[in-house]
């Protein structure tokens, strides 16, 4: 495991970073149960791209570009800046996945949600705007670390992974509170990660991996095990957005993301979907893999990209050249 660590780091034999992740992704993987799995093929499911959505093209036309033109933005962003490329392999490396996931992801999200800055010190620049904004995860005066005490939330309690408990109580707010009538109060029809961790307005992400926070909070401690950073708690705010602005932390987040992803749907459906970066996109793009890959197991058959993942597979001629 440290040599090949080792070699992968090596700049003089790039050729290890389509090997390694798959090494590596034994050691993320040696519990799992022992069963058929199949392989998800290449490519897209889909023809033609399925719909894109009404608020992205929104804000697309917003930023008076085009969606080309944002994903040639990204593109060049990644092509000309060696120290991102590297940044980008040493997250793949370090959770047993292909590099081109991760590009898959930055690709998508600044493709259909937001728009790339010009240099990445950019990015840089803007975490540091935001270190001293007044952050809380609350929704209507009530953090949100008080409203998962509520009763409702026991059955979480025996959670003892931060992605177990925050996919717990996640599950707990669409099946008991969203769209409902709760203790006298009406609450909203929206995801849980819109209600409560989004301070400044609905539907924000931030930073390079353009990171939800309830994703950073799901993914802290196997980024925590991996990485070595320090655990994120919603009881500190500025900490998990400073985590996930700063270009030098948050790509471990979008990795480990990914990593959960492909991991989910081969214990829960049967199904290798590392091989296909659009699937991975668009589980990136969507979240909640292990609900989808139960809903997936129930139904049968092999997952489908969505517009943002079929984008991304039908990109991946000029992507995987970037690195």
């Amino acid at each position: 495991m440290t040599a090949a660590l080792l070699l992968l780091r090596s700049r003089a034999m790039p050729q290890l970073t389509r090997i390694v992740p798959a090494v590596l992704a034994l050691f993320f993987t040696a519990t799992a149960p022992v069963a058929a799995v199949t392989i998800m093929p290449p490519g897209n499911q889909s023809a033609t791209q399925p719909p894109i959505p009404g608020a992205s093209a929104k804000r697309t036309a917003q930023l008076k570009t085009t969606f080309e033109a944002k994903y040639k933005k990204i593109k060049d962003l990644i092509a000309g800046d060696r120290k991102l490329q590297s940044k980008i392999r040493d997250a793949a490396a370090s959770y047993g996945i292909d590099p081109i996931h991760i590009i898959g992801a930055l690709v998508g999200e600044h493709t259909f949600n937001v728009d790339a800055y010009d240099r990445f010190q950019t990015y840089y620049v803007k975490a540091m705007s935001y270190a001293g904004s007044a952050i809380r995860f609350a929704y209507e005066g009530e953090k949100v670390t008080e409203f998962v005490e509520r009763p409702q939330f026991s059955p979480c309690a025996g959670e003892t992974d931060s992605y177990g408990l925050w996919t717990c109580r996640e599950k707990v707010w669409d099946t008991v509170f969203r769209g409902r009538v709760v203790g006298g109060t009406v609450w909203p029809n929206n995801r849980f990660s819109a209600v409560f961790f989004q301070p400044f307005y609905a539907g924000q992400t931030f930073g390079l991996g353009q990171l939800n926070p309830l994703t950073a909070l799901e993914t802290s401690d196997l980024v925590s095990r991996v990485s070595g950073f320090p655990k994120l708690s919603a009881k500190r705010p500025k900490q998990v957005y400073a985590t996930i602005m700063d270009p030098d932390k948050t790509l471990p987040y979008v990795a480990a993301a990914i990593r959960m992803s492909i991991d989910a749907y081969r214990d829960i459906a049967g199904i290798d979907i590392s091989g296909n970066p659009g699937i991975t996109a668009t589980l990136y793009n969507l979240g909640n893999p292990e609900d989808r890959a139960e809903a997936l197991k129930t139904r049968g058959g092999l997952p489908k990209e969505n517009f943002y993942g079929w984008f991304v597979n039908e990109k991946l001629d000029e992507l995987r050249p970037l690195m």
